[in-house]
């Protein structure tokens, strides 16, 4: 994507449940820090919120169906076109939420292969800082992503403090960077046929459909009930 072409796709996951949410402010002013960086560099750029309270029955309902619901899978699809990704979880007891796991549990392992993504978390201490590079990095990693070097995390005494405001820009500068540079797309489509994917998945790099799957094998002769 070049200068002036079409908009670049932030899109920020907000796994917090309280009105108003930390955890939503987070993932806000994270996400129009980096559409800032991508225009002041002559990108255009458009930033969507994916908000997990309201579709937590629907996460639910999907884990246990083992197939999305309509709203979950709108949120996929979204996640599936997005050129840069903001995850924001709240921290309960020294761990990620259940719900934004939980939700994470729902993707394809292909969904996000190298898509550029900032970390932030927002907990009630200081003491739970390093769950994101503890349990949100590895997380990303699992999934091929290119996480930002800076991650972002704020306890109640950030909020208002210079340093919170610089530690977001310096995130931000970074996954615009990564997102403008085109790696991630570079990363994905040279190497997609190497990579695990999931049949008829929501993936938007060269899906594997029906067409193209190769029945003759012995695995899939096994798999129909054949010798």
């Amino acid at each position: 994507m070049s200068l002036g072409e079409a908009s670049y796709s932030v899109v920020a996951i907000s796994a917090g449940t309280s009105d108003p949410s930390t955890t939503r402010m987070l993932a806000d002013q994270a996400a129009a820090a980096t559409v800032d960086r991508l225009r002041e560099s002559g990108r255009n750029a458009v930033a969507t919120v994916i908000e997990l309270a309201p579709i937590a029955g629907d996460i639910a309902r999907s884990l246990v169906a083992g197939f999305p619901t309509q709203p979950v899978q709108e949120a996929i699809e979204k996640l599936a076109a997005a050129d840069a990704l903001i995850a924001s979880t709240p921290v309960y007891k020294a761990g990620i939420s259940g719900l934004f796991k939980s939700f994470i549990d729902l993707l394809d392992n292909d969904l996000i292969i190298a898509t550029p993504v900032l970390l932030a978390a927002t907990a009630g201490s200081e003491r739970h800082a390093m769950v994101l590079d503890d349990q949100l990095r590895p997380l990303f990693a699992f999934f091929r992503t290119i996480p930002a070097p800076t991650s972002v995390f704020a306890a109640p005494d950030d909020w208002g403090s210079a340093e919170l405001g610089k530690r977001i820009d310096r995130a931000a500068g970074e996954l615009a960077a990564l997102t403008a540079s085109g790696v991630g797309r570079d990363i994905a489509g040279g190497g997609w046929a190497g990579y695990q994917h999931s049949f008829a998945g929501n993936a938007t790099r060269a899906e594997q459909t029906a067409a193209e799957v190769d029945f003759d094998t012995d695995l899939m002769r096994l798999a129909r009930g054949g010798n």
